[in-house]
């Protein structure tokens, strides 16, 4: 084997490890760059789909409170009717009654 010397000057090394530390710093800048620009992107996206559920949500409580009142509307109808009904029916009992009692049977 030989034993041979190499030498390099101090500046010359320096200034390599220098240059790849550079090149290092401006991989990672343009990583981070690209990751921030993705993770502003998907926060974009969230905020459009976030804007569409709260469109959606405004649609379906107007609906519900359309149905609600529909529901009242309803719910008082049918009580005049039931009401209505039990008028009826005492009117033909109470006719009924008045018949078999009081008129008399020849």
């Amino acid at each position: 084997m030989s034993n041979e010397t190499v030498t390099y000057s101090l500046e010359a090394v320096l200034t390599r490890i220098e240059g790849k530390i550079d090149s290092f710093q401006k991989d990672v800048n343009q990583k981070f760059d690209t990751f921030q620009k993705d993770v502003d992107q998907k926060f974009d996206k969230i905020d459009e789909r976030l804007n569409k559920l709260e469109v959606g949500q405004a649609k379906l409580t107007e609906k519900v409170e359309g149905i609600d009142n529909r529901l009242q509307s309803v719910e008082g109808t049918q009580k005049n009717q039931v009401w209505t009904l039990i008028i009826l029916l005492a009117s033909a009992i109470a006719t009924a009654g008045w018949k078999v009692f009081f008129s008399g049977n020849p």
